[in-house]
């Protein structure tokens, strides 16, 4: 079984697994709250949302 994006690619992007974990959790965490808080259903998963917008480019660490 072949995941989308390879973890390879993330990591490569932010630095660490460890920092990848922490961010993609972060981000998770407010696209569940701002949906329970708008009441509006989620389409995907938010964890799967955070992974995409870490590939995307959108989500990024700050320095």
């Amino acid at each position: 079984m072949m995941l989308y994006p390879p973890v390879a690619e993330l990591v490569d992007k932010i630095g660490s697994r460890y920092q990848l974990v922490n961010l993609v959790a972060r981000r998770a965490r407010v696209i569940s709250a701002a949906s329970e808080e708008n009441g509006t259903p989620l389409e995907r998963k938010p964890v799967s949302a955070a992974i995409d917008e870490v590939y995307t480019g959108k989500l990024t660490l700050k320095k």
